[in-house]
């Protein structure tokens, strides 16, 4: 019984990749090429780009074998999706029409979208792939020299990078040898800045909550007149971000590498930031579609995701946040397929007071009716306010204010007691499995574990707790804000002064 030769290549299943067996058969007939395996549109076309790669090749194509050809992808019950399976639709036919020795296959995955000469162009998910190689404990990969950077992040696994057709088999027939990419050796870097928090003049105020946020990772929410400064404080934030961790890296790569927005840099070493507008769909932010993928809540996966003007957002879109800030991924449920995605990201938002923008303006008058301003702040639901730790108002900046000069020192100074905060933190939680990063992401169970209060501090706690409702969310939150407070003042307990400005930040909640 004549074996069938298998080659195994890989599908992304939203940002993870799955083994697939590529298998090839020739039978006695009139020429036919199938493809069979729930495969789509650019996998069908498959056989016109190894049809005409082959011929250019000077190998023997299909087209003029009088066979009919079979070409399985098993799984059968997984839909194929994109065009990386044409190398190993090319090199199954050609162990099948015997043109090529037989090689060890078990150890080997290929994945490259074949052009017409023969050249290989890049594909999406090579560092999924890569990441699955080494799972399964295979050893080489085989992938377009475009992704040989991205994939050879991964140790324990040896990337071949090919760059023609015809160089990969004089390969594997061992009549010229491809070295394997050198390991990606990966640079953290600080985030792309769009402004510093050091061209930020006045608001005080605001630095000082930008700076809490970014030490433990939490969200803010800034209300304020036009033109004070929001956006600018937003974008300012990612100015005194620390570099991710290598692991962190390689989850926000794996991210972005799925929808192909590394195609500039194999790596994306920096926290990344995500400013969708208002009239983004709900699948655009969460994720999802017909062949699910990443939103754009994953791809501000430790980073930030800014929404300007909060209230202008679709609702379902708004609500639809309330899962990922709790448990940091998001569920995409279709009918035929569900999917997790990573979501753990820092929500800033900003917003006006009402829809003119000059509420309790202490210059200008607001010309909205209590109706209109209480509808408009109703747009955002009791619900989400509540998961945001740190709400502030940005109030108009005095002229005399803008006329200072600017402290150029300003971001070196916030990034280094951020750098110092979160060093404290990684401590802290060195010894949690599943590993977590920030004050932010504790359970319940774990601030009820590792925050201690002074006594004076637990006495205000009780006092404030009884005067002001709050809820059991918000009481967790709180005290998280009140933990890194304190790890910004490099104290082992909370303080009094501490939970004071915790609380400052939240009682907006439930006014």
């Amino acid at each position: 019984m004549k074996s069938v030769p298998k080659i195994y290549s890989a599908e992304l299943n939203g940002i993870q990749a799955e083994l697939v067996e590529v298998e090839a058969d020739l039978n006695v007939g009139l020429h036919s090429f199938q493809i069979v395996g729930l495969a789509d549109k650019a996998v069908s076309e498959a056989k016109e780009r190894v049809n005409s790669a082959l011929k250019n090749c000077g190998i023997k194509p299909p087209t003029k074998e009088n066979r009919r050809i079979t070409i399985n992808l098993a799984p059968a019950n997984t839909k194929k999706v994109g065009s990386r399976f044409d190398l190993p639709i090319a090199l199954a036919y050609l162990l099948a029409s015997d043109q090529l020795k037989p090689f060890e296959t078990k150890d080997k995955i290929f994945v490259g979208e074949l052009s017409l000469d023969g050249s290989l162009r890049e594909v999406s998910g090579c560092l999924s792939i890569a990441i699955e190689a080494n799972h399964k404990h295979i050893k080489y990969v085989f992938v377009p020299e475009a992704n040989a950077k991205e994939a050879a992040i991964i140790e324990n696994i040896e990337v071949i990078p090919v760059k023609h057709l015809k160089d990969l088999i004089e390969h594997l027939e061992n009549f010229k040898n491809i070295p394997p990419e050198p390991k990606t050796k990966i640079e953290l870097k600080f985030p792309p800045t769009i402004t510093s928090i050091s061209e930020v003049k006045g608001l005080e105020v605001a630095k000082r909550a930008l700076l809490i946020a970014a030490s433990g990772g939490h969200n803010i929410i800034m209300s304020g007149p036009p033109g004070t400064g929001k956006t600018m404080l937003a974008q300012a934030l990612t100015s005194i971000l620390p570099p991710p961790t290598k692991e962190e890296c390689i989850e926000i790569t794996q991210i972005y590498s799925a929808v192909r927005l590394n195609t500039d840099t194999p790596f994306i070493s920096w926290r990344p930031f995500r400013a969708p507008h208002h009239s983004a769909s709900l699948t655009a932010v969460m994720g999802g579609g017909s062949n699910p993928q990443p939103g754009e809540i994953s791809l501000a996966h430790r980073g930030v995701l800014y929404l300007d003007e909060i209230p202008e957002f679709h609702r379902d879109v708004l609500e639809g946040l309330r899962q990922p800030l709790e448990e940091g991924k998001i569920h995409v449920a279709r009918a035929k397929k569900s999917l997790i995605f990573p979501a753990h990201f820092m929500l800033v938002a900003s917003m006006n007071p009402c829809p003119c923008g000059y509420f309790e303006d202490p210059q200008k008058e607001c010309r909205c009716t209590a109706n209109e301003v209480l509808r408009y702040q109703k747009k955002i639901s009791g619900p989400l306010l509540d998961r945001i730790d740190i709400q502030i108002d940005v109030p108009r900046i005095p002229i005399e204010e803008l006329r200072k000069d600017r402290k150029p020192s300003d971001e070196n100074i916030f990034r280094e007691k951020v750098s110092r905060a979160r060093e404290i933190q990684k401590q802290r939680f060195k010894e949690i499995k599943p590993k977590i990063h920030s004050n932010t992401e504790m359970t319940s169970k774990q601030v009820d574990n590792f925050i201690k209060l002074e006594p004076q501090a637990e006495t205000f706690l009780k006092r404030t707790l009884e005067k002001t409702f709050i809820s059991a969310r918000g009481y967790y939150r709180t005290l998280k804000v009140a933990q890194t407070i304190a790890d910004l003042e490099n104290s082992i307990t909370i303080k009094t002064e501490h939970l004071a400005e915790a609380f400052q930040y939240r009682l907006k909640t439930y006014e």
